[in-house]
């Protein structure tokens, strides 16, 4: 070993574990023909024009960098999108597009805490939040939400927060429990954060795949940082194209961290997006809604259930007697691929179960677990 390799890592490294999601992906690989409900995309295709859109720009010469802000023409169209989503106008600098929206975790993240800060973050969380805030110096303080059948309670917002918080993490639809949040305790929660001067980021990546009403805290909450992209509604996760709209000094800061990290969201992505409009995907999410309603009604049964009301997970209390773990590695050894709710959560009692596989591997999943339970 040579006197580089004695060297010792940065130790912000260690504040990271590796993705227990990814641990279960690489124990796929050794199975064969698993039945996967683990991984968390959908399982359809890119929609032909879009793909159509892709090539095009790739003949075209439309290969180089974009600028840090992304294409103006799609900062205008995702812009236009917003304001019929959220029921308020965005500026030119208050919108900006990202690789991904783990992108724009990433920069909002860097551009907002430091050393001393806390962030909120409702468990059980989508694995990157807990991380990221740590990697940033921050500190996560969780809040549970177990007790309210994962909704967010205001009350318990409040009981969290010191001095110290800076930011409240919001996901809806959530992963992993699919629940959405209210308009009712958005605003109860948007006041809580306005009495005490805290800036929420709202990640509403699975907004398409919501089964019931779906509001966003932005419409009545200024101080919110909005992250979304055409990754899950558009089968496009490996395109890798988000984006942020947000208070103008918030997203000019992330921008300018752009120019030092991603540098631009990918240049073909954006020319693709162009073409989004033009497709229908309510078929899929309708086919989506039809695999929750059939998976609750044959593990219900069984298994508590947390209530899915968009994106295409369900969150599911192990058998009693039992950790979330333990019952992971029962289903895995019989050839079912799910993941651990630790991986999740700051609980070991879950476990998540995604639901973009075809009806059959679903049905016959769902049998799985079923005898295993009992």
């Amino acid at each position: 070993m040579n006197q580089i390799d004695k060297k010792p890592l940065a130790g912000r490294v260690d504040k990271v574990d590796a993705s227990g999601i990814r641990k279960v992906f690489d124990l796929a690989k050794s199975l064969k023909d698993p039945i996967n409900l683990s991984i968390g995309q959908p399982d359809f295709d890119v929609p032909e024009a879009v793909k159509s859109a892709a090539v095009s720009a790739i003949t075209d010469g439309h290969n180089s960098y974009t600028p840090t802000q992304g294409l103006s023409e799609l900062c205008e169209q995702i812009r236009a999108e917003e304001e019929i989503a959220t029921g308020r106008s965005w500026a030119q600098d208050e919108l900006f597009i990202t690789s991904g929206v783990s992108g724009g975790l990433f920069l909002s993240l860097l551009a907002l805490v430091e050393a001393g800060d806390e962030v909120l973050i409702p468990d059980p969380y989508f694995v990157m939040y807990k991380h990221l805030t740590a990697l940033f110096d921050a500190t996560p303080v969780f809040v549970d939400t177990y007790a309210s059948g994962f909704s967010l309670d205001p009350a318990a917002v409040e009981a969290a927060i010191t001095p110290r918080t800076k930011v409240l993490l919001l996901n809806s639809p959530a992963n992993p429990t699919g629940r959405i949040c209210d308009e009712a305790s958005l605003r109860a929660v948007a006041a809580v954060c306005e009495k005490h001067g805290i800036i929420i980021i709202s990640d509403e990546i699975y907004r398409s795949f919501a089964y019931t009403d779906v509001p966003s805290i932005s419409s009545f909450y200024e101080q919110t940082v909005v992250l979304g992209g055409h990754s899950k509604s558009f089968g496009m996760t490996g395109w890798r194209l988000g984006y942020a709209a947000g208070p103008a000094h918030i997203i000019q800061a992330m921008a300018k961290v752009q120019q030092y990290s991603f540098v631009c969201a990918p240049s073909v992505s954006q020319y693709a997006a162009l073409a989004c409009p033009q497709v229908d995907m309510s078929g899929h999410i309708d086919a989506y809604r039809q695999k929750r309603d059939m998976m609750v009604s044959a593990l219900s049964g069984t298994f508590e259930l947390g209530a899915p009301d968009g994106a295409f997970y369900l969150f599911a209390r192990a058998p009693e007697g039992m950790t979330g773990d333990e019952f992971v590695e029962r289903a895995i050894a019989n050839n079912v691929l799910i993941i651990p709710g630790s991986v999740f959560s700051e609980r070991h009692s879950h476990f998540r179960i995604c639901y973009t596989v075809s009806d059959e591997k679903l049905q016959a999943g769902a049998d799985i677990l079923c005898r295993l339970a009992q």
